[in-house]
């Protein structure tokens, strides 16, 4: 599928982890064609911390959907895999974000991309870093990399299985 290069984080941590985003990766494929997949991270939360870690990994995709288009699918796949959770923050079976969109700057009820806050979590960066750390973020003008070193976020972030 040619088409436009979108870059999403899939993160879960309730269930089995892992198999919510091998399933989610599976589904992603039938929608666009998967170009990189960084290392799994396992992560802290954020916002809310009593829960359990999550597994985090970053995928870059090539998509003929619009960005609306991608993001109800990327929303039924979530469904899909049991999310039902409407709180943000909450512990949730499966979370798809869309990162970046081609070059975009989109702002609407339905979407914000780049993501608002993609700048400000380590456990975002870290693993965009592995696959993309050339990329320049349209608003700020910093690559990924620098990002990711200027990041305040101190929360762990760590490859998974730990080593």
């Amino acid at each position: 599928m040619n088409g436009h290069t979108v870059y999403l984080l899939l993160g879960s941590n309730m269930g089995d982890k892992q198999k919510h985003l091998q399933h989610a990766l599976e589904k992603i494929s039938l929608i666009g064609t998967i170009q990189h997949t960084s290392a799994i991270y396992e992560t802290q939360p954020w916002g809310v911390t009593n829960q359990d870690d999550y597994l985090n990994m970053a995928v870059q995709i090539s998509t003929p959907l619009t960005p609306e288009l991608l993001f109800k699918k990327l929303k039924a796949i979530e469904a899909a895999e049991g999310r039902n959770s409407i709180i943000q923050n909450a512990p949730r079976t499966l979370d798809i974000d869309i990162l970046f969109y081609d070059e975009l700057v989109i702002a609407t009820e339905l979407l914000i991309i780049p993501h608002p806050r993609l700048h400000l979590r380590r456990f975002v960066l870290t693993p965009l870093v592995d696959i993309a750390p050339d990329l320049i973020h349209p608003v700020l003008n910093k690559s990924i990399q620098d990002l990711l070193d200027i990041c305040p976020d101190e929360k762990t972030v760590r490859k998974y299985p730990a080593d």
